[in-house]
């Protein structure tokens, strides 16, 4: 029996910081982070996450400060329902201009 290796995370920090100028993606507001997805999809081609593991870069969406502490603090599904979004989509929407 072998052990499926974990995939590397990707890091992009220009993608990064291009999600950090947009604007919340709830409220509008601005001065956001970029907010990585943990949940996996299988139909967006987004693996699960293991203990203490970062989802790659491509997977983020700009939160202001309030509700990436709400997204934390509760089921994340559970807090993108709620506002009636979905977070996949939304990160693949999400390109930095060439």
């Amino acid at each position: 029996m072998s052990l499926r290796q974990r995939e590397p995370r990707i890091k992009d920090e220009r993608h990064l910081n291009y999600v950090r100028l947009l604007p919340c993606c709830i409220c509008g507001a601005i001065n956001v982070d970029a907010a990585h997805i943990r949940t996996a999809s299988l139909a967006h081609g987004k693996r699960g996450l293991g203990m203490q593991e970062k989802a790659s870069d491509i997977w983020t969406v700009p939160l202001c400060r309030p509700h990436h502490d709400e997204q934390h603090s509760m089921n994340e599904m559970e807090f993108w329902k709620s506002y009636e979004i979905d977070p996949f989509m939304l990160a693949l929407s999400i390109r930095p201009p060439k």
